[in-house]
């Protein structure tokens, strides 16, 4: 009896020894990572739709927006939050990290009702409340970075079967949605594109995460370029980037941020928790306790952006949030050529 108390002392001891300063280091990157990359959704969304009123829209195959240069400012935006969240990702478990882009869903939802004028509703304000104590919870049972001292290591851990049936599994599903799904329904289900960007994503955060190591590693003196495994995580990188920018600017442009961007948090940080169990076997420092307590705390983040997306706009009582945006040429009355209001509700009513 006295040893199974002592057991369960030992645990509960273990169980809160407190953040390292590696998972501070961390927390506050990725919450800078937030902050940028919240609003440059919104500064992209404004650089799009300028870009479509006189080119082709992005979500239709053009890249008028690529001279449009508010697109810009948005971009380097994201591209300063996603170099914090890449160096994020080098001191926390990705565990840790990737849920707390619940915190960039705030930031851009609470910048569209400002700048975009898409309605946030109390219980929206509701949501994002949700989402604050869900990513707290999570950071209060994080657990501590494992240590590598080499990128070797990291290729150990990724080229192990478990993961590497993950990553086939990943590029085949994304492969037949791109060549097959997308060409046909793209512009009329958003999971295509959101699948798209979340599949790849959980991929690049995982390769994010061995470059982000090899580099604070040969800043501290042990140098990991000589590698080549260092520069085929570089390598992937720069692929699942690309392909995740490509496919998120076709969902910002054809449908409604805020249909948009809880989507894309869900699906990207629940595959990427699932690539990052798999990979660097994350719960195998954890004892149960800590398991149930992260993963209440991502549903409860889950229902934060579950209830934002839901009440966005909504006036009354009543949903107003078109999947879809209208298209350029229909927006002067503000009905599609079925008689279908394609305008957001706030835009009709009489100011």
């Amino acid at each position: 009896m006295a040893a199974s108390e002592v057991v369960v002392a030992a645990a509960t001891s273990d169980s809160y020894k407190g953040m390292s300063s590696d998972n501070i280091k961390g927390l506050v990157l990725a919450l800078s990572s937030s902050i940028f990359i919240g609003a440059s959704f919104i500064v992209k969304k404004k650089g799009l739709k300028k870009a479509g009123a006189s080119g082709i829209r992005a979500g239709v195959g053009g890249y008028s927006y690529l001279y449009e240069p508010l697109w810009w400012v948005g971009m380097i935006t994201m591209i300063v939050g996603e170099i914090a969240n890449f160096a994020a990702y080098a001191f926390a478990p990705a565990i840790l990290v990737t849920p707390l882009g619940a915190l960039s869903i705030i930031i851009s939802a609470v910048l569209a009702h400002i700048i975009l004028r898409e309605k946030l509703h109390i219980f929206g304000i509701l949501g994002c409340a949700l989402c604050v104590v869900g990513s707290t919870t999570i950071v209060l049972h994080a657990p501590q970075e494992r240590e590598i001292e080499s990128v070797k290591e990291v290729w150990d851990l990724a080229t192990e079967p478990a993961f590497l049936f993950y990553a086939a599994l990943v590029i085949a599903v994304v492969l037949v949605l791109i060549f097959h799904y997308v060409p046909q329904y793209g512009q009329t289900h958003i999971m295509f594109y959101i699948g798209v960007c979340s599949l790849v994503g959980s991929l690049s955060v995982m390769s994010v995460k061995a470059l982000g190591i090899a580099l604070k590693l040969t800043l501290s003196g042990m140098n990991q370029l000589i590698y080549p495994q260092t520069w085929t995580f570089a390598l992937v990188v720069t692929v699942c980037v690309l392909t995740q920018m490509n496919y998120l600017n076709k969902a910002l442009d054809t449908f409604n941020t805020a249909v948009v961007s809880p989507i894309y948090y869900v699906m990207f940080t629940s595959l990427t928790i699932l690539a990052s169990v798999i990979m660097f076997k994350d719960w195998d420092r954890q004892n149960p306790t800590q398991i149930v307590t992260e993963m209440c705390g991502f549903v409860t983040i889950l229902s934060g952006t579950f209830l934002l997306h839901k009440t966005k706009d909504m006036v009354d009582g009543s949903m107003a949030v078109p999947l879809r945006h209208p298209k350029h040429g229909d927006e002067e009355d503000g009905f599609g050529q079925e008689g279908i209001p394609l305008k957001r509700q706030e835009s009709l009513r009489t100011p």
